[in-house]
């Protein structure tokens, strides 16, 4: 029995992680779980799951005996006795000490965060060239695009691969050009055409910051430079990714839009076992249209990507400002285009060419948050 600590349990990817196991029966069990506060989802979750210790930033709930609380954190609970496997579900960097540590003791992670490659990506990367052996299958992605990429490149050697194809939804603003969106309201930014995710991935799907950052994952997950990573309009979100090879040909992993797949591949690969989500049909998928991704129209996108190339500490930089300028304009602080201004400026303010350890990480994302913060409200 494969035991499982869900690092951010109580969210969209942690409670979708937790009807997954509870489907697959005996093979897996949990034995941790960590919330960013202490809810009912979060008690009910302990109750239905009692082996499982817990961690909240919130603190411990009341009624929670002493022994199932996890003092020393999400560090804790990904290496803690009987955890084989870390579903990193969290949002932000929070994660990224876990996610070295679990790797360190020699755990799997399976990672469903784009921020701990985002800002860490250099530091995971490292470590698993140290620890050798097969890196997908100690670093498992999540993400439904990183996942089609892993399921399309299994097999196949690096080597041959001529190009990474990300799919991108569009986002609600689709078709219309960033000249236009000056007015558009917090409520029309979360109105993804897809998805049903948390806010701030809702709007980064909306300016399409969250594809910059699966290019940045995809250059650590699978060693590939920049230059073969690209992306496409794909509206119907049923193509997750596409692998170009050198001889012409494409690998793609098409299914309809379920979270539950992608995460129960990263559970129980190498084996594919039946799933709780809904089964789909060809004729169920319709018409699949696919349109060049044009950076004019996503700034957000193109400023991510053009900091990303540049390395160093951006990463961090453009992580820290992009979290702030998006609670900024869900809050009614900022216009929805000031999200990619604020992080050019913040990249061009604070960027770096120096690699940073996770000491400098911390120090530079608090430094860019509270600056920021300070200087919109």
């Amino acid at each position: 029995m494969t035991g499982v600590a869900v690092l951010g349990s109580t969210g969209s990817i942690g409670r979708q992680t937790l009807q997954v196991i509870a489907a697959l029966g005996e093979r897996f069990t949990v034995r941790g779980l960590a919330a960013g506060r202490s809810s009912d989802d979060l008690s009910a979750q302990l109750a239905a799951w009692p082996s499982a210790r817990a961690w909240s930033a919130a603190g411990r709930p009341h009624d929670l005996p002493d022994s199932r609380w996890a003092d020393g954190g999400l560090v804790e609970l990904a290496t803690g006795d009987g955890v084989d496997l870390v579903v990193v579900a969290t949002t932000g960097m929070a994660a990224l000490e876990a996610v070295l540590e679990a790797l360190r003791s020699g755990r799997r992670v399976a990672l469903a965060n784009k921020e701990t490659l985002v800002t860490g990506g250099h530091l995971v990367d490292a470590l698993l060239d140290t620890l050798g052996g097969d890196r997908l299958d100690r670093l498992r992605p999540i993400d439904s695009e990183h996942s089609a990429i892993w399921q399309c490149l299994l097999g196949e050697p690096l080597r041959a691969v001529s190009r990474l194809v990300l799919t991108a939804s569009g986002g609600p603003f689709r078709g219309r050009p960033a000249a236009s969106l000056a007015s558009v309201t917090p409520a029309e930014a979360l109105a993804h055409p897809t998805w049903r995710m948390g806010p701030k991935i809702t709007v980064d799907s909306a300016t399409l910051v969250n594809k910059a950052f699966e290019a940045i994952e995809a250059k650590w997950l699978y060693q590939i430079p920049y230059s073969k990573i690209d992306a496409v309009i794909h509206p119907q979100s049923v193509v997750h990714s596409l692998v170009e090879f050198r001889d012409g040909s494409y690998k793609a992993q098409l299914g309809m839009p379920d979270m539950r797949l992608p995460i129960q591949f990263a559970l129980t690969y190498p084996d594919r076992l039946p799933s709780p989500a809904r089964a789909s049909t060809p004729p169920e998928w319709g018409t699949l249209e696919f349109a060049a991704l044009a950076d004019a129209d996503y700034p957000a996108y193109a400023a991510v990507r053009a900091a990303a190339e540049a390395g160093g500490n951006r990463g961090v930089v453009l992580n820290a400002a992009d979290e702030v300028a998006v609670e900024a304009f869900l809050g009614g602080r900022i216009a929805f285009p000031a999200i990619a201004t604020t992080i050019e400026g913040a990249v061009e303010r604070w960027g770096t060419d120096a690699e940073p350890d996770l000491p400098a990480i911390v120090a530079v994302d608090l430094e860019v948050r509270e600056a920021l913060r300070a200087e919109i409200d």
